[in-house]
């Protein structure tokens, strides 16, 4: 590992004026929430992992109609699932009995509803083609052949690590920043390997092991939710900040009303890790189906995404009954803190409140 040294700012690099980051939020950016954080001056993103190539293509054109400003695209590079009929079968036979409570039936089969970046070529020829600023990397990292494709077009690219192992393949690979996702993030942990113990460190240990271990510039992400978050995690030595879970209710979104009454109510007091979702481990608000995945009797998961598959499934089922608890309600641990703003002024509220923080801090300094 190398001694750490300042690096090239983050700021600079990635075309913004201010150090906050919108989290990608696959299903949940729009670009209409990009285009109002990039305008803002921040780092609009868009999840393209559960997309396919055509759909992303129209999603960067649609983007960039509304906004002159860089954005970041952002994939899924998981590793393919592994088709298992058995596993699979009774996975949907444990779940029949959900979908029967909403006068439905469980999918007769399962498939492998994402395809991941390592393996889906119309998707680099779409970023070789429309040339996002910024493409980033969440689960693991592409091939060095696909990560010189997409330099030698002029991206820049980030990738997120929850470790110091991934952090240095991420360093090993070329890649320009790191996020460090601390567990406190919501959604999905970028663990990638899922079989390997994962340490569950949090965002401020993260990202200070990074910014002194890595001569890469670090972006911290989970748990920061307001302009004192994002104060903290400059202290740090952080370069900017990733926030997810903060911009979720933003009307901008796609949510629907249950993640939207969830997000802004009791509900989020209280977040946990499932996989009983999607097949891979991610921290959502508790609700029905993260009570149902602590069950006893639960059979073994389906490999990721195989597993959404059905979880989408028994969602649309139970929410057409108006029963929303069945919904992959991803927040981070501090999702009490949210705030039901347009993306434009909550940026602005962000930078404010940062600000103020510093302020504060340089008067205590004295």
């Amino acid at each position: 590992m190398s001694t750490r040294s300042e690096g090239k700012p983050l700021l600079s690099l990635l075309g913004i004026s201010k150090p906050i980051i919108q989290a990608p939020m696959a299903g949940v950016s729009t670009p209409a929430l990009a285009a109002a954080v990039s305008n803002a001056g921040g780092l609009g993103s868009l999840g393209v992992g559960a997309m396919k190539a055509d759909a992303a293509r129209k999603t960067i054109r649609d983007t960039r109609a509304l906004t002159g400003a860089p954005f970041n695209i952002n994939v899924f590079c998981h590793e393919p699932a592994t088709a298992n009929a058995q596993v699979e079968q009774q996975w949907l036979s444990w779940l029949a009995p959900q979908f029967a409570k909403y006068g439905a039936s469980a999918p007769e089969k399962l498939g492998e509803i994402y395809t991941s970046f390592v393996e889906d070529k119309a998707m680099l020829d779409v970023f070789l083609e429309e040339k996002p600023a910024i493409v980033s990397f969440h689960f693991g990292l592409p091939s060095q052949q696909v990560i010189k494709a997409l330099k030698d077009a002029g991206i820049t690219l980030l990738a997120s690590a929850t470790s110091l192992d991934e952090a240095q393949k991420v360093v090993d690979a070329g890649v320009d920043a790191i996020v460090a996702q601390g567990i406190e993030a919501g959604g999905h942990r970028g663990m990638f390997d899922t079989q390997a113990f994962d340490e569950g460190i949090g965002t401020f240990a993260l990202t200070r092991l990074f910014v002194e271990k890595f001569d890469l510039p670090v972006i911290a992400a989970g748990g920061i939710m307001d302009g004192a978050g994002i104060a903290a995690a400059l202290a740090l030595g952080a370069q900017a900040a990733q926030l997810g879970t903060a911009f979720v209710p933003c009307p901008e979104t796609s949510i629907d009303e249950g993640y939207r009454r969830a997000i802004l109510g009791e509900s989020a007091l209280h977040t946990t890790m499932t996989s009983a979702i999607s097949g891979r481990q991610a921290r959502s608000m508790v609700n029905r189906f993260t009570e149902l995945g602590r069950a006893a009797d639960r059979p073994t998961t389906p490999d990721y995404p195989v597993t959404y598959d059905a979880g989408k499934a028994l969602h649309a089922a139970a929410r057409a009954q108006g029963e929303f608890g069945f919904g992959a309600q991803w927040a981070g641990q501090a999702a009490a803190l949210a705030r039901s703003l347009p993306a434009a002024e909550l940026v602005a509220q962000l930078e404010s409140e940062l600000d103020e923080t510093i302020r504060r801090l340089q008067q205590f300094a004295r």
